[in-house]
């Protein structure tokens, strides 16, 4: 079963490092548009379908559950919602590679080690504590290598792809990191809101789909604070009248195909999660990340973004990649 739900948690990290690309091919569409119709659909519209296809008395569930464990939900939601925003903005600035590395190993760490601090503290100065610890540590390090290898490529390469549409390499670094401390809410929400997922299963939803019943709540709550960010830029603007505009059905298909992915991604990783006991959300976070930046590094090579860099930046990059890998590595096995 453990086997079974390492696949899932694979498979959802593969699906997170891929929702993104369907982006790079929008020309016509500012980010706020594509994000608006991204994070409605993925955020809000499947989650609740799916919820309420696959989690009997919904309403019960809710009203069984204590109003402490709901508020943490949301409120952990909406702390996500706001690394949500700035994870688009910020791999738009930096480029896919560097964006899903610095953010997600960040969220790796504290996705994994906060829980544990806060679940089961009594293990944090054990042997598996300091693993924890020493992990974050490394984290730190092969961030300050990739900020070193993104700077040197901007400087090598002076992008000006739609990759990298937004000038500024130290504002998109800064973007990126908050990003990494917010989006890491999303695992605290599962993690915290396991009430919910008890009370669904006995009101007769299987434990796979169990998680659905924190997902759209969850979701929810984060698509608020996309949605206000994005209602601004596009008044700001004055893009609304894009969205219905001819012409750009591609557009629309794209960020619909965004949407699809990335809920799928979240599905794989609650069936996956919930399939490795009761540390599920504390063993199966980092490897979510980790395959995530292992893919999105593999589609930052096959999408060109490091085409023409010299060998130093390379090497930087390889060494700060590798230095969140092992990090993750052993978050994993302490956490395990």
């Amino acid at each position: 079963m453990k086997g079974w739900g390492v696949a899932c948690v694979l498979l959802a990290g593969v699906l997170n490092a891929s929702f993104m690309l369907p982006m790079k091919r929008i020309k016509a569409w500012p980010w706020e548009n594509v994000w608006l119709i991204y994070s409605m659909v993925g955020m809000v519209i499947l989650p609740w379908t799916l919820a309420l296809s696959t989690v009997p008395r919904l309403g019960d569930v809710y009203r069984n559950t204590a109003w402490s464990v709901l508020v943490k939900v949301v409120l952990f939601g909406m702390a996500w919602g706001g690394g949500s925003t700035l994870f688009g903005i910020g791999v738009r600035r930096v480029g896919m590679a560097l964006g899903y590395s610095l953010i997600f190993g960040i969220t790796a760490s504290f996705g994994s080690l906060f829980p544990l601090l806060f679940l089961h503290p009594e293990s944090l100065m054990s042997g598996q504590g300091w693993t924890l610890m020493g992990g974050t540590a490394l984290v730190m390090v092969g961030l300050i290598f990739l900020c070193i290898a993104g700077r040197m490529r901007e400087r090598e390469m002076r992008v000006t792809t739609s990759a990298v549409a937004f000038s500024g390499f130290a504002m998109g670094l800064v973007i990126c990191i908050f990003s990494g401390l917010f989006s890491s809410m999303l695992n605290f929400s599962f993690i915290f809101g396991i009430d919910l997922q008890h009370l669904a299963s006995s009101f007769g939803s299987s434990p796979t789909m169990s998680a659905n019943s924190i997902w759209c709540l969850t979701l929810s709550a984060g698509f608020i604070v996309n949605a206000i960010c994005c209602g601004r830029l596009l008044s700001k603007n004055h893009t609304w009248h894009l969205l219905w505009e001819p012409g750009f059905a591609s557009c629309w298909m794209s960020a619909l195909l965004m949407a699809f992915i990335w809920f799928g991604c979240i599905v794989a990783y609650g069936i996956g999660a919930a399939s490795l006991g009761v540390l599920g959300g504390i063993v199966g976070w980092p490897l979510l990340m980790s395959m995530t930046v292992v893919g999105a590094n593999a589609w930052g090579v096959l999408t060109g973004e490091w085409k023409g860099a010299r060998r130093s930046s390379l090497s930087y990059w390889c060494v700060g990649l590798a230095s969140l890998l092992l990090a993750i590595y052993l978050i994993s096995r302490g956490a395990t």
